[in-house]
């Protein structure tokens, strides 16, 4: 696997900890990590969540920006003040810290979803939520796309 895909519901057990699955894990160990990198959202009341290709995002998001101005530091310190890194036990468990499990108000379940060079982790309502709020935008998306090119191919017919 090339990059963080799929929905993987998980419990988290008596004591905290959550696994990883397995495809996750692959990832992590070929960049060489025994931990995953982990943040709260801005925006979103969800985990960032990943390994180098995550950090990799974050570096090129904040060298957008002029060194030692204002919006970098701010940026540097909203993204790499708040990263954890999470160790991974042998069994490829974690244990989120209090502080990120209270951002994204998870308590007993998570839903770890894969978006490509990262992954979510998710209060699993709140991921239903989001993800019904997301599915009616692409939907309606898709309409003003296929309008679109209706437009476009009707012109080109003279019409």
């Amino acid at each position: 696997m090339e990059r963080f895909v799929s929905t993987y519901p998980m419990r988290l057990d008596s004591k905290g900890r959550m696994s990883i699955p397995a495809p996750y894990r692959a990832l992590l160990a070929r960049d060489g990590l025994e931990h995953l990198y982990c943040h709260p959202a801005l925006d979103l009341p969800a985990l960032q969540a990943g390994g180098a290709r995550l950090m990799a995002g974050i570096d090129a998001l904040i060298a957008r920006y002029p060194s030692y101005s204002e919006a970098r530091e701010e940026l540097a310190g909203a993204l790499y003040g708040a990263i954890e890194m999470v160790k991974l036990d042998p069994e490829g468990r974690v244990m989120l810290g209090e502080g990120l499990k209270a951002h994204a108000h998870i308590k007993d379940e998570a839903v770890l979803v894969g978006l490509g060079d990262h992954f979510r982790i998710w209060e699993p309502e709140r991921f239903r939520a989001h993800l019904a709020e997301a599915t009616a935008r692409v939907r309606a998306l898709k309409q003003e796309i296929g309008s679109q090119g209706a437009t476009r191919d009707s012109r080109a017919d003279g019409a």
